[in-house]
C-alpha cells in the first residue's frame, strides 16, 4: 500500500508564495485597469476633494445669516434692546415693517422670521403681566427655521430677563456656566467634513470593487481567468487589496489635504490610528461589495442594490444623526453594519483624542464584521465561478 500524500513545509511554504505573488500580480492588474476608466477616476477625484468642500461649506447645521424683520408697536427701550440683540452672523440686520406688511412680506419669501412686538410690551413685562410676542416663521427654509425659532426665543427671553433684573444677577441662588467641548465654537465645519469623508469612503468602496467584478463578468475577462491556475480567493483578495489601497490613499491625502489643510479642520486625536482603522474599514465595505455584486447579474442591477444599501449605511449610522436618536430598531439591526461602528470609532479619534485603549473594541467589530462579508462573499464568488 501507498502512504497518502502530504505536503512538507517546503511545499506549503512554496505555495503560499505562489498564492501571494497571484494576487500581487492580478491586483497590478486591477490598479491598470482602474487607471484606464477615466469616469471612475473622476469620481474618485470629486468625492475626496470637491464633494467634501461643497458639504463642508455649502450645508448649514446652524442658523447663519438668516433674514428677519420686526414690526414694533411698542417703541419702547425693550423692544428696541429686542432689535439690537439680533446680530451677525446668525441673522442679517433686522429691517422693521409695517403691521400691514407682514403678509406680503411672508407670501414673497423676502423674510425667514418676522417678530412682531406688540403695543405696550415693556409695561406689561414690567407689571409682570406676561406678554405674548408672535413670531412668524416661514418654514420652507427647514434648515433655518427650526433652529433659528429656538434661537430667537432664547435671545428675547435672555433680553427681557437682563432687563427686568438688572442690578439682582449677583444675588441669584444659581448661576448656569455652560462648557462646550471638543468644539467649543459649535463649528459644523469640523463635524460634516470627516463625516463626508467616510461618506466617501463607503461609497466608493462599495461602487468600485463591485463595477469591476460586474465588468469583468459582462466582458468574459473572468472566463480568461479561470484557466489559469488560479482560485476564487486570490481572484477576489487582488480586488479587495488593490481598490482599497486606492480609496485609502485617496482618503488619506483627503484628510491631510482637504479637511485639515484648506477646510483647516482640527483633529485632536493621531490620524495614523485613523488611517489604521480605516483600513480595517475598507476591507469590511470591499468585503460587503463583493457580495452585493455576486447577488446582481448586472451593472444595473448591481446600482439598484447597491444604492439603498449605501444609503442606509449613510444615514442610519451616526453620521448624520446620532444613533442613539433613533428608533430602538434601527439602533440594533445597524449594529450589524461596519459604518455604524467605524463612525463612532473616527469620532472618538479624531474629535476627541481618544486612543487605540479606548477604540479597540470598536476596531475588533470592524474586523469581525469584514471577515464574515469576506467569507460569505468567497462562498458566493466560488459559486458564481463554477
Amino acid at each position: 500500500m501507498t502512504e497518502p500524500h502530504t505536503m512538507t513545509g517546503p511545499q506549503t511554504l512554496k505555495r503560499a508564495g505562489r498564492t501571494l505573488s497571484n494576487i500581487f500580480w492580478l491586483g497590478l492588474k486591477e490598479l491598470a485597469s482602474l487607471a484606464r476608466d477615466p469616469v471612475m477616476i473622476a469620481l474618485i477625484v470629486y468625492a475626496f476633494s470637491f464633494s467634501i468642500y461643497s458639504v463642508a461649506t455649502g450645508v448649514k447645521l446652524k442658523v447663519a445669516n438668516a433674514s428677519v424683520a420686526i414690526v414694533d408697536e411698542d417703541r419702547s427701550y425693550l423692544s428696541r434692546r429686542v432689535r439690537y440683540a439680533l446680530q451677525e452672523p446668525e441673522f442679517q440686520h433686522p429691517e422693521e415693517i409695517g403691521i400691514a406688511a407682514v403678509d406680503n412680506a411672508m407670501d414673497e419669501g423676502r423674510y425667514i422670521f418676522v417678530l412682531d412686538i406688540p403695543p405696550g410690551f415693556e409695561r406689561d413685562a414690567l407689571a409682570g403681566r406676561g406678554p405674548v410676542i408672535q413670531l412668524n416663521v416661514d418654514a420652507t427654509a427647514m434648515s433655518q427655521a427650526g433652529a433659528g425659532a429656538g434661537y430667537l426665543q432664547a435671545i428675547v427671553r435672555g433680553e427681557v430677563e437682563k432687563a427686568l433684573n438688572a442690578g439682582a444677577e449677583d444675588a441669584a441662588p444659581m448661576r448656569l456656566t455652560m462648557r462646550t467641548q471638543f468644539n467649543p465654537n459649535l463649528d459644523p465645519e469640523r463635524f460634516s467634513a470627516v463625516m463626508q469623508l467616510i461618506i466617501a469612503m463607503t461609497m466608493l468602496g462599495i461602487v468600485l470593487v463591485g463595477a469591476a467584478v460586474i465588468r469583468e463578468r459582462e466582458h468574459g475577462t473572468l472566463e480568461h481567468l479561470l484557466v489559469m491556475p488560479l482560485g476564487a480567493f486570490e481572484v477576489m483578495t487582488a480586488k479587495v487589496w488593490a481598490n482599497g489601497a486606492i480609496i485609502l490613499a485617496a482618503a488619506a491625502l483627503s484628510l491631510y489635504g482637504m479637511v485639515e489643510g484648506i477646510l483647516g479642520v482640527p483633529t485632536a486625536g493621531s490620524n495614523v490610528l485613523f488611517i489604521g482603522g480605516a483600513a480595517l474599514y475598507v476591507f469590511a465595505v470591499t468585503s460587503l461589495s463583493i457580495l452585493l455584486a455576486t447577488i446582481a447579474r448586472t451593472m444595473p442591477q448591481f446600482g439598484l442594490l447597491a444604492i439603498p444599501v449605501i444609503v442606509i449605511m449613510n444615514l442610519l449610522s451616526g453620521a448624520t444623526t446620532p444613533v442613539e436618536a433613533m428608533p430602538e430598531f434601527f439602533q440594533v439591526v445597524m449594529q450589524a453594519s461596519p459604518s455604524t461602528h467605524f463612525i463612532d470609532f473616527a469620532q472618538s479619534v479624531l474629535y476627541r483624542g481618544a486612543g487605540l485603549e479606548i477604540v479597540w473594541r470598536d476596531l475588533l467589530v470592524i474586523t469581525g464584521l469584514g471577515v464574515l462579508f469576506f467569507a460569505a462573499a468567497l462562498a458566493r464568488f466560488r459559486k458564481m465561478l463554477r
